[in-house]
């Protein structure tokens, strides 16, 4: 059924899918975890319960969210031992300490206090709780770090040497690794992004429900109305930072992977002059043409070099096996830099519309919040695909090819693996999102049903033995 495929292309398709979909779901819980600590320390501090009814309502989205992000993280660890094992080896005494500390000390602290943050606000006390949830905030974010540690090493390898007779990469300082040279910029654009893509899934929930509500006649609920509040606050606020450190994040991959900007531009040809944008065109590899190319003269050059007759070197410098699937690049870019903008706008509207006391009742507004609820998740898709499609031909960049990081595996295997990563894909994850939309669909308000009753909760059965529990006879 496979054999018609390329071995390396199939495991390529199955860690980009695997990848994908995991990637969502961090995506998402970064956000979150710190929209709930945020809310549970409103709600320690004012006692409003409006603030204790939204951290009722989204902790049962984030526990969803977080077991499937989970799940879906540790299929990909195993591929790294199967499709990848050339990769692991060589680039393993590199990677392989930042992923160990990735486990120890973000998976774990997330892992320990998680059970806390659920279940435990009347058990252990509103300091301790907040505290387990402050911890599980901190913990996403430390894992963040250590895996963008590992994907920016890939990027701008940094603080190793190659032995000559294995061909590894050896450590030869550790901050470097760390620390490489597109660690700083990628961190913060990720993390600001995940921080986003919380914020308008948040808002288009708050808006879809406001909507209802108006629809239906009826007031909408003070925790309905603070959701979608804290939401655009956070749009304003945000978006324009998100759209600066990405510019940032730009002129950090120019200056070390300036082929992959070369692609994200559609720079076929050298411009000596001033390159032009390129706001549409359609990237032709066979002939190295943007063919129907509409572009703004020189404001590629102003905003890459900061001036207008700055040259700029196109793909024609680069020999055809090192440059990347320009079109997937190319497009995947616009994607992201179009959402960031309409992500901005949004967050203006919103200004807009409480500064005139209309942003609980501007329906056009609302529809908007709503299209854009999911926009977040396709941004760090798209901005996934720009930066990893871009990498290539390399798994570590101008060091190491794709081709020759795969394992020797036969096309049938990689196939029939890959078929069976996305039939139980689609059926238990898409279960797991089925019934995350189904918990959206009902607003949240006073009185929001806690995650699990105490009353009903689960039995201590630690410390007791059948003996000196066992019913005494009269």
């Amino acid at each position: 059924m496979f054999e018609a495929f390329d071995a390396v292309f199939l495991a390529r398709l199955q860690f980009a899918f695997t990848v994908s979909f995991h990637f969502l779901f961090p995506a998402f819980t970064i956000g979150l975890a710190s929209y709930l600590a945020v809310l549970n320390a409103l709600w320690l501090w004012t006692k409003e319960e409006r603030f204790l009814a939204l951290f009722r309502y989204w902790v049962k989205i984030f526990a969803l969210a977080f077991a499937m992000g989970v799940v879906s993280g540790i299929v990909m660890s195993y591929q790294f031992g199967t499709n990848w094992s050339v990769f692991s080896d060589k680039a393993g005494p590199v990677i392989g300490a930042p992923m160990a500390y990735e486990v120890l000390s973000a998976f774990f602290l997330e892992a320990g206090f998680l059970g806390i943050m659920l279940f435990g606000r009347d058990r252990v006390g509103p300091g301790l709780h907040m505290a387990a949830t402050a911890m599980v905030a901190v913990g996403t974010f430390i894992s963040a770090f250590w895996i963008l540690s590992v994907n920016s090493w890939m990027h701008t390898p940094a603080g190793f040497e190659i032995d000559p007779e294995t061909g590894q990469f050896l450590p030869t300082d550790f901050w470097q690794v760390i620390f490489n040279p597109s660690f700083p910029y990628r961190l913060a654009h990720t993390v600001t992004a995940a921080y986003l893509t919380t914020a308008f899934i948040v808002g288009g929930v708050g808006a879809w429900h406001l909507l209802r509500h108006r629809r239906r006649g009826e007031i909408s609920t003070p925790a309905n109305r603070t959701m979608f509040s804290m939401a655009m606050w956070m749009a304003a606020i945000v978006a324009p930072v998100q759209i600066f450190l990405g510019d940032l994040h730009g002129l950090n991959t120019l200056e070390h992977q300036p082929v992959k900007v070369m692609a994200m531009e559609g720079h076929y040809e050298s411009h000596p002059d001033g390159a032009p944008l390129y706001l549409f065109g359609v990237p032709n590899d066979e002939t190295q043409t943007l063919d129907y190319a509409v572009g703004i003269p020189k404001l590629s050059s102003l905003i890459l070099k900061h001036d207008l007759n700055a040259p700029l070197d196109g793909l024609d410098t680069v020999p055809d096996e090192d440059q990347p699937p320009v079109a997937i690049v190319f497009w995947a870019f616009r994607i992201m830099v179009a959402i960031g903008f309409a992500m901005l706008g949004l967050g203006l509207w919103s200004l807009f519309a409480r500064a005139r006391g209309r942003l609980f009742d501007w329906p056009m507004l609302h529809r908007a919040a709503v299209l854009l609820g999911p926009s977040g998740l396709v941004a760090v898709l798209a901005g996934w695909v720009t930066t990893e499609v871009g990498r290539q031909p390399f798994t570590v960049y101008g060091l190491l090819r794709t081709a020759d990081s795969a394992a020797p595996l036969d096309a049938p295997a990689v196939g029939a693996s890959l078929l069976a990563f996305f039939v139980v894909y689609m059926a238990v994850f898409g279960a797991g999102t089925w019934y995350i939309l189904r918990l959206m669909s009902h607003p949240p308000a006073t009185g929001e049903p806690r995650l699990k009753d105490v009353a009903t909760g689960p039995v201590r059965a630690a410390g007791r033995s059948p003996v000196s529990d066992a019913p005494k006879e009269e």
